[in-house]
């Protein structure tokens, strides 16, 4: 089914049956259920209070509850702009990106709230109706994405196109609704369908809330799924698994498999409200493009979007950026890739210097690189990825592996694991670059899998 607001989704579903169960979420150790009656009338109600009130642009410090989904709900239905933001990120990064946004209303804990009221804006801006997603990067690296409610329900109808759920079904979602992966295919695509979306309890019930919640669809970027497969968490109803967000190898899809779990593979973008295309058959790298979206790819082998109904309005307030990422009603997505006969997708690498990692978090190569910089002065070197990790290549010889490790070990102490040099690869000769000196890091990339 077709829609084109959150509020007439709930309200279809809770007119065909209201008592069915919407939401369910964790109290204590019990399961309570949101009915969808219930829940398009507290969206209903809270939208009027904001309505009326003279916020123009809430900040959402997404921490997953329903609480959490009523507020983002209500905010676009009283037709504020939202800004979806990470609870658990920084206070010196959520307070840029609060200002950078222009809120002048949070939600969410009430001391995080309090914390980061000087970052508001105190002339209100006029109200957009926008959700702002901030793509995943590190410091000025994200920008934020205006995306709209008829966007990101075409995004969830698109997939609910190829992949359909059911009244029946369960879609857990323990990915975060700040990204616009967690937020369309862990919560919108499950609501679109008529299913009951379960939301997960957070970090620490990762191994459990399978168990707890017995779901048949779950999302999942690489790093989630990979911890869940080693935990041996997946429950037996679970007939279906979504990965995105990131490269995901081959062995880790095919233990899934080998369990009767379906797994599809997404490809897609902030800039396009979530999926591009998703994998329907054998081969998880073969994605077919979604009904609404057509690709096409330049000279250059990039790939090229076209998606009237869920491409962003546009970078906020970056006419430059927006300009040079929509051209001719294209979206440049900076990602490389090829087209099968059958006219499925194939992602091939990334023209973008930035790197996805499993987790979905994406690393600005220029200014990762200019931190390892300081630690290896004069060496030749650039960062490539290597299954969703960071792998450092650089000229010379094996034997100095310990030598360059502890050199770079106090630029990258401060770095999240995850996010620290996995591996080096040592080449024999000069980087490759372009008569203007740029790294051509996709024949490193080569060089990396040849190896």
């Amino acid at each position: 089914m077709r829609f084109d607001g959150f509020l007439s989704m709930l309200e279809y579903w809770a007119g065909r049956a209201p008592e069915a169960p919407a939401l369910r979420f964790a109290r204590g150790d019990a399961i309570e259920t949101m009915s969808r009656a219930a829940l398009a009338g507290r969206v209903r109600a809270r939208a009027d209070a904001l309505r009326a009130s003279d916020a123009a642009c809430i900040g959402i410090l997404c921490d997953g509850s329903a609480e959490n989904v009523v507020e983002i709900f209500a905010a676009a239905q009283a037709g504020l702009q939202a800004v979806m933001l990470d609870a658990g990120a920084s206070d010196a990064l959520l307070a840029e990106q609060i200002a950078a946004a222009d809120a002048d209303r949070l939600w969410g804990d009430p001391e995080l709230v309090e914390a980061l009221s000087p970052a508001l804006r105190r002339q209100p801006i006029a109200r957009t109706g926008d959700i702002l997603f901030f793509t995943s990067g590190t410091t000025h690296a994200a920008q934020a994405v205006a995306l709209t409610q008829a966007s990101l329900c075409a995004s969830a109808w698109n997939g609910g196109a190829l992949l359909p759920l059911s009244e029946a079904d369960t879609l857990l979602c323990l990915l975060p609704l700040n990204h616009v992966f967690g937020f369309v295919c862990g919560l919108l695509w499950g609501l679109s369908c008529g299913a009951c979306v379960a939301l997960g309890r957070g970090m620490r019930h990762y191994a459990d809330d399978c168990a707890f919640f017995r779901p048949t669809a779950l999302p999942a970027v690489t790093m989630l799924l990979a911890f869940l497969v080693r935990a041996g968490a997946l429950n037996g109803e679970l007939r279906l698994v979504l990965i995105g967000a990131g490269a995901c190898p081959r062995p880790l899809i095919d233990q899934v498999k080998a369990t009767g779990v379906r797994v599809s593979f997404g490809y897609g973008l902030t800039e396009t409200s979530s999926g591009v295309a998703l994998s329907l058959g054998d081969d998880p790298y073969a994605m077919t493009v979604c009904p609404e979206d057509a690709v096409t790819l330049a000279e250059d082998g990039e790939i090229l979007v076209s998606a009237p109904t869920c491409v962003m309005r546009g970078y906020y307030k970056a006419p430059e950026a927006t300009a040079a990422a929509l051209q001719g009603g294209l979206l440049h997505t900076g990602d490389l890739g090829r087209l099968d006969d059958q006219g499925r997708l194939f992602v091939t690498g990334r023209k973008k210097e930035i790197l996805v990692l499993r987790d979905g978090t994406k690393i600005f190569l220029p200014e990762y690189e200019a931190r390892l910089a300081a630690a290896l002065p004069g060496r030749d070197f650039a960062v490539i990825d290597r299954d969703g990790e960071p792998v450092l290549a650089i000229r010379g010889e094996p034997a100095e592996r310990a030598e360059i490790t502890a050199a770079i070990e106090p630029a990258t102490r401060d770095l999240p694991r995850g996010q620290r040099p996995a591996g080096i690869l040592f080449l024999d000769g000069p980087l490759p670059r372009t008569a203007t000196g740029k790294i051509k890091r996709w024949e490193i990339q080569q060089k990396a899998v040849e190896a």
